[in-house]
């Protein structure tokens, strides 16, 4: 569609991302650095994963300055929330339906920008036409959103799919690379923390991305991964001499019997504390992690024994699965009881694993073997520093 007045008014349209920045002046850097392409084909604004804001000179004309300027707000908002690379994490199946992505995206976006006072144009998308709450993320929205939405597009810096009005990477501004992007990314969050505490005020999505920009929560599940998965690979890596499979050089040596090296798979006991403060669900959580990651290195069947503890140890059993496990206990709480037992079993493990809530006793001195800890919830108090850490959040907190 050509738009019958003729070229992009421009003078409109800065004026329009002067008002953001000046309204919003902790998007201001963010804002500036989109590029500006015209273009007749996109129906109103997008961006691509470059910053390069594709504008419709017929839809500027059309619309108040004063809602442009929201449309300026929620353009940069898909990129300084990463949305097109949090839209390739996805399911393949969700990927290829990226308007219902982009809707998801918008009902992210949107609810912010109207709490905060912002004018967006008619027909803007926000979660209460679909039935659904405020303050939630893309992710949480797009499994309930029906299956055929069908709104505006915002482009590859949105849903990570091309679209047809987009400049191939060369052609246009030159764009913003990924590092500019990380660093736009960080002084805008430190930008809002700081109105924040001059000022007060911050839509509850904007201090919930500054707060992930600039202090990012590890995900647990990957943390305690590495961890179980470098012990084990530690213990694995130990060798040792045996005569039970004789040196292939041994034939050369006429009598003189050489001895094979050998790289033992480790032992690994998981003591689980069942003491009364402890959930179910966090336990099982962390339990299924842990003993995926032994499988996938194959430390599995008659090498795991499992030991659930509080003040005395209630059940020993090696396990392939979690649904073998049997939790007893419930009364007091002290992890060294479960260590020595590991420690003293006629099959010593070389690496031991508790899962707790941390409010226990510690041994005095360290084991000789490798111990690592799996916290439980977010008061859990610091154990030794000798005692391998990962932090696991309770359900409630997630």
């Amino acid at each position: 569609m050509t738009d019958p007045r003729g070229a992009l008014d421009r003078t409109k349209l800065l004026a329009a991302r002067y008002r953001a920045a000046h309204d919003r002046p902790y998007l201001a850097s963010a804002l500036y650095a989109l590029g500006i392409v015209e273009s007749d084909a996109v129906p109103t604004m997008g961006v691509d994963r470059y910053w390069r804001c594709y504008v419709s000179p017929a839809f500027v004309d059309a619309t108040p300055v004063e809602e442009l300027a929201g449309v300026w707000i929620h353009e940069v908002a898909h990129l300084l929330r990463d949305h097109h690379g949090r839209a390739g994490r996805l399911p393949a199946a969700d990927q290829r339906d990226h308007y219902r992505v982009n809707v998801a995206q918008d009902c992210e976006i949107n609810d912010d920008l109207l709490a905060d006072g912002l004018r967006l144009p008619a027909g803007r998308v926000e979660p209460r036409l679909y039935g659904l709450p405020d303050g939630q993320l893309f992710e949480q929205y797009l499994p309930a959103l029906p299956p055929h939405v069908r709104e505006h597009d915002c482009g590859s810096g949105a849903h990570g799919t091309s679209a047809p009005w987009e400049l191939p990477r060369a052609d246009g501004p030159d764009g913003v690379g990924e590092a500019e992007t990380q660093a736009l990314r960080r002084h805008t969050a430190e930008a809002m923390r700081a109105h924040l505490r001059s000022r007060g005020t911050l839509p509850g999505g904007w201090q919930r991305w500054a707060e992930e920009v600039l202090e990012p929560t590890v995900d647990w599940r990957q943390a305690l991964t590495g961890a179980v998965r470098e012990a084990a690979a530690w213990a694995g890596g130990a060798v040792d001499y045996t005569y039970r499979r004789p040196s292939r050089r041994t034939p050369a040596l006429r009598g003189v019997v050489l001895p094979s090296l050998r790289r033992p798979l480790p032992r690994v006991a998981v003591v689980v504390d069942t003491s009364g403060s402890m959930g179910d669900a966090e336990l099982a959580a962390a339990l299924a992690e842990i003993t995926g990651v032994l499988r996938e290195v194959g430390v599995r069947g008659n090498r795991v024994t499992v030991l659930a503890c509080d003040a005395d140890v209630h059940a020993v059993s090696r396990v392939t699965s979690t649904d073998q496990v049997t939790l007893g206990g419930g009364g007091g709480t002290d992890m060294r009881v479960g260590i020595d037992a590991a420690l003293t079993s006629s099959e010593r493990p070389s690496v031991v694993i508790v899962l707790t809530d941390g409010f226990t006793p510690w041994p005095a001195e360290t084991p000789s073997c490798r111990l690592v800890a799996a916290l439980i919830g977010e008061g859990a108090p610091e154990p030794p520093h000798w005692v391998e850490t990962v932090r696991v959040p309770a359900a409630s907190d997630r």
